[in-house]
């Protein structure tokens, strides 16, 4: 696996890229050999932050973690990681999908089944057109974390949803 490693407002250490290789090269007994792992520190005040992006053919495992030690953070992806990966093993088999970037042996092992997905509650509503800044006036409202709604510029379907800091983002689809 290739590890292309980054640092916002941080150096990246011999130390840190090390406990990358060391932590992560766990992984690599999921994915193909040309497989790649985007990796990017940042720190923001206290906050040690670790994302890591691992593009695969139609899909992208995505985890990200927060801690006050960067060196939990990368245990704590790790997990969060090979959690996803297992999930998505799954999926492909139950599926039969091309499963062609992840290891062989491992889409062959028996799968226990803890992680499968249930869809437990269903709902219907109807998607009214508003302006984004109206859905987030709407979501709060609510109390929900995210809120669909069709847009009224643009009308196609949109989700605004929270994010840290009580700031708001727009998931738009693309052309």
């Amino acid at each position: 696996m290739n590890y292309i490693i980054s640092g916002k407002n941080i150096e990246i250490t011999e130390g840190l890229r090390n406990a990358v290789y060391d932590k992560l090269s766990k992984l690599e007994k999921y994915f193909a050999e040309d497989a790649s792992a985007q990796v990017t520190f940042s720190v923001e005040k206290d906050r040690q932050k670790i994302e890591v992006t691992i593009p695969m053919k139609g899909h992208i495992i995505r985890a990200e973690q927060v801690s006050d030690d960067m060196y939990v953070s990368i245990d704590l992806v790790l997990e969060v990681i090979e959690r996803q990966v297992t999930r998505h093993r799954k999926k492909l088999i139950d599926k039969e999908q091309n499963a062609s970037y992840l290891q062989h042996t491992f889409v062959e092992e028996d799968i226990e089944d803890d992680d499968e997905i249930q869809i437990v509650r269903s709902k219907k509503f109807p998607v009214k057109p508003m302006y984004p800044e109206d859905a987030c006036i709407q979501m709060d409202l609510l109390g929900h974390n995210f809120f669909v709604f069709r847009n009224a510029d643009t009308d196609e379907v949109n989700v605004v949803y929270k994010r840290k800091g009580n700031t708001y983002g727009l998931i738009e689809p693309e052309d």
